[in-house]
C-alpha cells in the first residue's frame, strides 16, 4: 500500500478535528470523559479540536491526501501543563474528566530526553484494519531511527497497544489508571539502528 501523505496545515483544522470526532467516538478514554452518549456528541469534536490546535501550533499533523487518516506529532510538547486545562475550558468547562486525563498522563510522560510523542492518530472508522496508521505514522519512526530519536504515546485501548507494539513500541510498566475508568499505557520506542 502507498498512502500519499501531507502535512495539515490550518485550512484542514476542522476537517482533523471531525476525523478525530468520529474515529474516537466510542473509544474507552472518551467514552469515560463524556459518559453521556448526547453530550459526547455535542462537545467531543471541540475537545479534540484542542488536541489538533496544539499540533498545528507546535508540532505537526501528518494527514493522508484522501482525510482517511491523520497522526499529531510534537517534540516534547512545550506548554504541556496549560494544554489539560485549556482542554477543559474549550470543551466542557464543568468537566473536570476533560482536564484529569491530561493531568494524569502529564505525570507519567518521560522528561529528559528529547522524543517525538504521538499525540494522537486516528483513521476513519470506515478504513480502520487496512493498515493507514502503521503507513501514515511509519516515515516519522524511520526518522527518528536515522536520527537516533525516542518515540512516546499513551495508548488509550489493548488493541491500539497491540498495534503500536508491532512498531516498536514498549509499555513503560506504569499504565494511567483514570478514576472508576480504564487504563491508558504510556509506550516508549527506543531508535532502531
Amino acid at each position: 500500500m502507498v498512502l500519499e501523505i501531507r502535512q495539515a496545515d490550518q485550512s484542514d483544522r476542522d476537517a482533523v478535528a471531525r476525523l478525530l470526532d468520529v474515529a474516537f467516538r466510542s473509544d474507552p478514554v472518551s467514552s469515560w470523559v463524556f459518559p453521556d452518549p448526547e453530550h459526547r456528541a455535542a462537545v467531543h469534536g471541540r475537545f479534540l479540536g484542542v488536541f489538533v490546535d496544539v499540533a498545528l501550533a507546535e508540532g505537526r499533523i501528518d494527514y493522508a491526501a484522501d482525510g482517511s487518516a491523520a497522526a499529531l506529532w510534537l517534540r516534547i510538547p512545550e506548554g504541556e501543563d496549560e494544554v489539560p486545562a485549556k482542554m477543559r475550558a474549550v470543551a466542557d468547562p464543568g468537566n473536570e474528566r476533560c482536564e484529569l486525563v491530561g493531568r494524569l498522563t502529564g505525570e507519567v510522560h518521560p522528561t529528559g530526553e528529547e522524543h517525538e510523542y504521538l499525540l494522537m492518530i486516528a483513521v476513519d472508522p470506515e478504513r480502520q484494519g487496512e493498515g493507514l496508521g502503521s503507513e501514515l505514522i511509519r516515515p516519522v519512526l524511520e526518522r527518528c531511527d536515522r536520527e537516533g530519536l525516542p518515540a512516546y504515546l499513551e495508548a488509550s485501548s489493548e488493541r491500539s497497544m497491540r498495534l503500536y507494539e508491532r512498531l516498536g513500541w514498549e509499555f513503560t510498566g506504569t499504565a494511567v489508571r483514570l478514576p472508576d475508568g480504564p487504563l491508558m499505557w504510556p509506550m516508549w520506542r527506543k531508535p532502531r539502528g
